[in-house]
């Protein structure tokens, strides 16, 4: 069964329908939302013009997921990199999930969304952890789509501290080095419980995971857009997700 969904995707492929297969539609969707400043430039607007509005794509995109059927959507909000930004804007990108939880969280609730952060928690300002910890209580018994923000996280240093954990274990006796395997780093990660991601985006143009989910992207599908985060609607995800249902995924085997 297809279903067809009318869709804008640019002006030179307006009103040309993407075809959606309910039947294979991906399970956990990974975005490393890219392009705020670059988006608000171009306008000659200041950069936090373009995380404000980034913040509104963050709402539409979450909705347009669990009208889709994603199950799980993870969102990289900020990355162990971007402390090296100028102070102004950290502070800034540090109070906007206090900003969108404030104004979304009910509706969230309504939605049936429950929401997770993982990352360096202990990093954050406190009014910014207060946020998103009242936000993970709050929705902690919701059974809908699963709103996953990496949060002050880096790819590396989550393997890292996963690899010293199991080390410390195995140092202690507590761990035997032969049962070190796939499914037990899995369940030691940051995302632990989370299935892989099917199908990871990328906005703005560019090519490259940026240190996000390293271990978890091994197999995933990769999507890249041109398209800034703060454009970026329930179209490219249908664009995204019509494409990724046209890929065969054989995980090193054949079919």
């Amino acid at each position: 069964m297809i279903k067809r969904v009318q869709s804008w995707l640019g002006r030179e492929d307006r009103q040309q329908p993407v075809d959606i297969s309910p039947d294979n539609i991906p399970r956990h969707v990974a975005i490393i939302m890219d392009g705020n400043g670059r988006w608000a430039k171009r306008l000659g607007l200041p950069r936090i013009v373009g995380h404000q509005n980034g913040m509104k794509a963050v709402k539409r995109v979450t909705i347009a997921a669990d009208e889709l059927g994603i199950e799980f959507l993870t969102m990289y909000a900020f990355s162990t990199e971007n402390w090296k930004r100028p102070k102004e804007e950290v502070d800034f990108l540090m109070r906007l999930p206090v900003e969108f939880l404030a104004i979304e969280l009910d509706e969230l609730i309504e939605k049936n969304v429950q929401v997770r952060v993982m990352g360096d928690s202990e990093a954050l300002p406190s009014y910014t952890r207060k946020a998103m910890e009242e936000a993970v209580q709050r929705t902690e018994n919701n059974t809908g789509l699963i709103l996953n923000f990496a949060l002050n996280y880096g790819g590396r240093k989550e393997i890292e501290d996963c690899m010293r954990e199991l080390a410390i274990e195995v140092a202690e006796g507590k761990l035997n080095p032969d049962d070190i395997n796939s499914q037990l780093i899995d369940s030691r990660l940051l995302s632990g419980g989370l299935p892989d991601p099917d199908l990871m985006i990328r906005t703005s143009g560019e090519m490259r995971l940026s240190n996000f989910m390293l271990w978890q992207l091994a197999y995933s599908e990769l999507w890249f857009t041109d398209v800034y985060w703060p454009e970026f609607g329930r179209e490219h995800l249908l664009q995204a997700v019509a494409e990724y249902q046209r890929r065969s995924r054989r995980y090193g085997g054949l079919k």
